[in-house]
């Protein structure tokens, strides 16, 4: 049973997702561009039914009563603040973090600034930044592939190309993987005014201000060899940027969208993870 929720904070009410008892084990999952809340649907309603209380919100810019208008707004400073905020309100001093895409990124960053906070961190898709950092610098596949992050900073011009012809651009990201119905949500909520331009902020905000060091916390990262974002080279060098206890997967044949496309492995995985900790 999934119930949907408004959580409370100074930069507004966030939407989410919600299963599992009040006093549960909580657990926190972050999703990724362009996507929302909704693709936990499977791993939220999953841990609730195991006693987990686990909370899924649609981010920054995802929820329309956190959509500020400028790019700087959505740096990452400024999206790992929210995660703090909104396991404030939710009463968690304490929490296990979940990430895929962007939500990675945020979960990373969140797990250098704040490592008191987690009890665990898991990661999927997503390499440790200073990882992919390297990689984009040093292998000319990672190149390759995260060059599509340069393209979409041009502001308006990737608004236009994404949601013409019935949004042919958004639909064709999900490569086949994701179900119509999904993509339909997604497509018709980023359709609405502004909200696509705030989802793109967040690769228009500038490069975060300081340096991610080696995470202490508990992590598994999982990694798609069909991932079109991001190659083995970061991948497999995520590990050096890992100082605790860390388990390492990869999903054969599977694409970026693993939470979606391989939702039964995915949700094991994690399982697995939280259940070690």
């Amino acid at each position: 049973m999934i119930d949907h929720i408004s959580i409370p904070t100074e930069a507004g009410s966030f939407d989410a997702i919600a299963a599992g008892p009040e006093d549960g084990r909580p657990v926190l999952l972050l999703h990724g561009f362009p996507e929302a809340a909704i693709e936990w649907e499977h791993q939220v309603a999953t841990l609730g039914v195991l006693g987990f209380r686990a909370v899924a919100p649609d981010q920054r810019g995802y929820s329309p009563d956190v959509r500020p208008e400028q790019a700087s707004d959505y740096s990452i400073d400024h999206l790992v603040g929210d995660v703090v905020a909104i396991t404030e309100a939710l009463g968690w001093p304490q929490f296990d973090l979940v990430g895929h895409d962007w939500g990675g990124a945020v979960a990373w960053w969140t797990a250098d600034a704040h490592p008191e906070r987690l009890r665990s961190l898991a990661v999927v898709s997503t390499p440790h930044p200073a990882a992919l950092a390297d990689a984009m610098k040093t292998d000319e596949d990672q190149h390759l592939r995260t060059r599509y992050m340069t393209e979409w900073r041009q502001t308006r011009v990737t608004e236009r190309r994404m949601l013409e012809n019935d949004a042919r651009a958004l639909r064709d990201m999900f490569e086949r993987r994701v179900s119509p119905s999904k993509v339909d949500d997604y497509v018709q909520r980023l359709s609405e005014p502004g909200a696509l331009t705030a989802a793109l902020n967040w690769y228009r905000a500038g490069r975060p201000g300081g340096k991610i060091g080696k995470i202490a916390v508990p992590t598994l990262y999982v990694w798609s060899t069909e991932d079109v974002s991001f190659g083995s080279t970061a991948a497999l060098d995520t590990a050096n940027w890992v100082t605790g206890p860390y388990r390492f997967e990869m999903l054969e044949d599977v694409t970026h969208w693993a939470p979606e496309e391989a939702p039964e492995a995915v949700t094991t995985l994690l399982v697995e993870h939280l259940h070690a900790r």
